[in-house]
C-alpha cells in the first residue's frame, strides 16, 4: 500500500474478514465506483468515482488478545493486537477514502484520523456504539435506532450492490434457468441466531408450505446458510429432490453458486426473517420478498421488517405467493452519494495544507 498515488483516489475497504461484515463496506466501494449522479437530483454537476480511483484495497484487520474484550474506543495501542503482518499494511500514504466495517475495525477507523492529520474521510458502517464524533460518517441500520447526529446517515438494512458484470456474468452461466413455465421462486433459507430459531417444528411447517407450492406449480429455488441447522438441510435437500426444486448449499455439494442468478431470475422470493441482507438481496432487484417466520422475535428485527414493508418491498407470508411492482430498495447507492457530497467537500476543505508523511 506504499505506493506512490497515480491520480485519482483511493480507498481502503476495511473489515475483520467476516463475509457479511465485509461485504457491506465493498458494496459501498462498488456503489461509489458505479456512482454517476446524485439520486434524485437533477442537473447537479457531479462525478462518481469510477475511473478515477487509483486504488481499492482490501484490509483485513483480525487484532488479537485481551484488548478484543474491551470497549473498542478503550483499547490501548491497539497495533499491538494485530499480527505482524497486518499491522505491516498500515503505513502511507493514507487513502483518501477508509470505509471500515465491523466492530473490531474501529479501533483502527478511529486512528487513522489521526494518522492521516484528518485527510482520510472516515467511513464506519453499522452502529459502532461509541461517540460518532470519532468518524467522519457513520452508515447504520435504521433499525439500529443509533442516536442521530449530524456524520449520521441510517439506511434501510444493510448496503447491497451487485454489479451489472456480475449479474450479466451469472444470468449467462445459469441460463436454463430462464427455461420452463410457472412461476420461479427463490426460497432463501436462514436459521438459528441470537433472536430466531429454526426449531424441527417450524422447519416441518417450512416444508409443508414448499410441497404446496410446488404442488401449485412454482419452481423453488432452495439455498440454505451456515445458519440453518444440519437436519433442516438434509429435510431441504430431500424435499428438493422430492418436488424437482434445485438445492444449493456449497460449491463442494452443488457446484457453482446460482445464487445471483436466483435473485434476477425469479419472479418473486421467500426469506426467513432473521438476516437483513437476505431480506435486501432480492429487494434490491425488486423482487416481492415474502418474509417467513421462525421461532423468536426481537424489536430490533422487528423494525427492519417493518422499514421493507412500509417500502412496499416484503409482506408476510400468508401461505401463497403474490406479485406486486415498487420500487428497488438501493440504499448503497442512496448512501454513495452522501459519502460522494461529504468528500468532496472534505477534500476541498484539505486541498491547500501542505501533507505530511509520519
Amino acid at each position: 500500500m506504499a505506493d506512490d498515488h497515480q491520480g485519482g483516489l483511493s480507498v481502503w475497504v476495511v473489515s475483520d474478514g467476516r463475509a457479511g461484515i465485509e461485504r457491506q463496506a465493498l458494496s459501498l466501494a462498488l456503489a461509489l465506483e458505479n456512482l454517476s449522479s446524485y439520486p434524485g437530483e437533477q442537473d447537479v454537476p457531479t462525478r462518481g468515482l469510477h475511473g478515477t480511483i487509483w486504488r481499492r484495497s482490501i484490509l483485513r484487520l483480525q487484532p488479537e488478545g485481551w484488548r478484543v474484550l474491551l470497549p473498542p474506543n478503550l483499547w490501548p495501542a491497539p497495533l499491538r493486537a494485530l499480527p505482524a503482518l497486518q499491522k505491516s499494511r498500515l503505513i502511507p500514504p493514507w487513502p483518501d477514502l477508509w470505509i471500515g466495517s465491523g466492530r473490531r475495525s474501529i479501533p483502527y477507523s478511529r486512528l487513522m484520523r489521526r494518522w492521516s492529520e484528518g485527510r482520510t474521510f472516515v467511513v464506519q458502517t453499522q452502529d459502532p456504539r461509541v461517540p460518532s464524533a470519532d468518524f467522519d460518517l457513520v452508515i447504520p441500520p435504521e433499525h439500529d435506532r443509533m442516536p442521530r447526529a449530524d456524520n449520521v446517515f441510517p439506511i434501510l438494512g444493510a448496503p447491497t450492490v451487485f454489479s451489472s458484470a456480475d449479474v450479466k456474468e451469472a444470468q449467462s452461466r445459469f441460463g436454463a434457468l430462464r427455461s420452463g413455465s410457472g412461476l420461479k421462486l427463490l426460497v432463501s433459507l436462514g436459521g438459528n441466531s441470537k433472536t430466531h430459531a429454526m426449531t424441527p417444528a417450524r422447519a416441518s411447517e417450512i416444508e409443508t408450505a414448499l410441497r404446496q407450492i410446488s404442488k401449485d406449480g412454482a419452481n423453488l429455488w432452495i439455498t440454505v446458510s451456515r445458519r440453518t441447522p444440519e437436519a433442516a438441510r438434509q429435510r431441504f435437500r430431500a424435499l428438493a429432490v422430492d418436488v424437482g426444486a434445485i438445492f444449493w448449499e456449497n460449491e463442494q455439494r452443488d457446484g457453482p453458486n446460482p445464487y445471483l442468478a436466483f435473485l434476477t431470475l425469479c419472479d418473486a422470493a421467500l426469506v426467513t426473517e432473521d438476516s437483513a441482507n437476505m431480506i435486501g438481496d432480492p429487494a434490491y432487484f425488486g423482487k416481492p420478498v415474502h418474509l417467513l417466520r421462525l421461532d423468536g422475535r426481537s424489536d430490533r428485527f422487528d423494525r427492519l421488517h417493518e422499514g421493507f414493508i412500509a417500502r412496499g418491498a416484503a409482506r408476510w407470508f400468508s401461505g401463497s405467493i403474490e406479485i406486486w411492482d415498487y420500487a428497488p430498495v438501493r440504499e448503497a447507492d442512496r448512501a454513495a452519494a452522501e459519502i460522494l457530497r461529504r468528500l468532496d467537500r472534505h477534500r476541498a476543505a484539505n486541498a491547500q495544507r501542505p501533507r505530511h508523511h509520519p
